[in-house]
């Protein structure tokens, strides 16, 4: 264990090294760029491999080759090109096959912008492919978290035989901060008695045949979402900051949520009881986080977006507690004055700001 300054990026690349990750395949896109340079550098060292895609669409799909082989293996990208992502997504996912991948949240559509942005959400969290499925996301707020959960990332991929998605945003990503990076508790990899090892290990193989049937996709599809039932129930996280008590709530993730806790410090100080849940998966949504708000008044979503974490946040409360929605579109970042302005006159409550 050692601590180092690093950006997030850097962050995330330097975890998937100690993780135990041996292969990258990407393309270089702005802000996600320093990871691929970084693991360009290092990885080498530890016998690993990053190979640049002739674009993203070629990356991902050398991920599912990789994967199938049983090696820890990892892409990043931003908006658009994760976008090209798509397919590859929705077939590691049909073939459960386990893979990180980063998405450093450029602004949009299209090409977009920079700046701080969530615009992703909704393709990250309902399934950006085609087909019934879901994969685990998370969201963190500082340079630890990036290292943290990209090293968790990889032992759930591990563990559910999914793709993994580390959803953050170009100022998470730029932003330097002291990160102490922890090793793997333990040197071994997990067994996997499903990996393509050649004709001789075909013969000890844990292999599933599907065909083109109806009767056997059905059962494929309803198989895959016994296991996201199963995701859905034990890997709900979030944080609560001054939630127990409070009368009313912020939820926000990211950076988003990062400012959001100091708005609710502003908020204490003035004796009002303003409190923050901040999911860390944001599939699975923690619903369980909300399953306790009595004495709650009003709930408002702080995003940077359009206005998308807000519909499961609704559906999280089914409709016992009024939700309302701030938030900034373009890159712009919240301010935690300006949050605290907003919720004073969406719940007609006097603050000082």
């Amino acid at each position: 264990m050692d601590k180092q300054l690093l950006k997030g990026n850097e962050a995330i690349a330097e975890a998937a090294i100690r993780a135990g990750c041996k292969l990258f395949f990407g393309y270089p896109i702005t802000p996600s760029t320093e990871i691929i340079e970084y693991l360009s550098k290092h990885m080498p060292e530890t016998g690993g491999t990053v190979l640049q895609g002739e674009d993203e669409i070629a990356s991902i799909n050398m991920c599912y080759g990789a994967a199938c082989t049983g090696v820890r293996v990892m892409t990043a990208s931003s908006s658009p090109g994760f976008s090209l992502k798509q397919e590859g997504m929705s077939y590691l996912a049909a073939a459960e096959l386990p893979a990180v991948v980063v998405n450093i949240n450029r602004n949009g559509p299209g090409l977009g912008g920079l700046g701080p942005n969530q615009g992703d959400y909704f393709q990250c969290t309902k399934g950006g492919g085609h087909g019934d499925y879901k994969v685990i996301v998370l969201a963190p707020s500082r340079g630890q978290e990036m290292y943290d959960y990209t090293m968790e990332a990889f032992e759930l991929a591990d563990q559910y035989r999914t793709p993994v998605i580390i959803l953050a945003d170009g100022m998470l990503g730029q932003t330097m901060e002291p990160i102490v990076c922890k090793e793997r508790l333990t040197s071994q990899l997990p067994v996997k008695d499903w990996v393509t090892d050649g004709c001789e290990g075909r013969k000890k193989r844990k292999i599933a045949m599907y065909n083109l049937t109806n009767e056997a996709g059905e059962a494929a599809a309803a198989s895959l979402q016994e296991k996201f039932c199963r995701m859905r129930e034990t890997e709900q996280r979030w944080e609560n900051y001054h939630a127990d008590d409070a009368e009313y709530l912020l939820v926000a993730y990211g950076t988003a949520g990062r400012v959001a806790k100091s708005a609710v410090q502003l908020a204490r100080r003035q004796g009002i009881k303003l409190g923050l849940i901040r999911p860390i998966t944001l599939w699975p949504f923690p619903d369980k986080a909300f399953a306790r708000l009595d004495g709650v008044k009003g709930i408002m979503t702080v995003e940077l977006n359009a206005g998308q974490m807000i519909e499961d946040v609704k559906l999280a409360v089914n409709c016992s507690v009024p939700v309302k929605l701030h938030n900034r579109l373009g890159g712009m970042l919240l301010s935690e004055n300006a949050i605290l302005r907003r919720f004073g006159e969406l719940f007609q409550l006097e603050v000082e700001v």
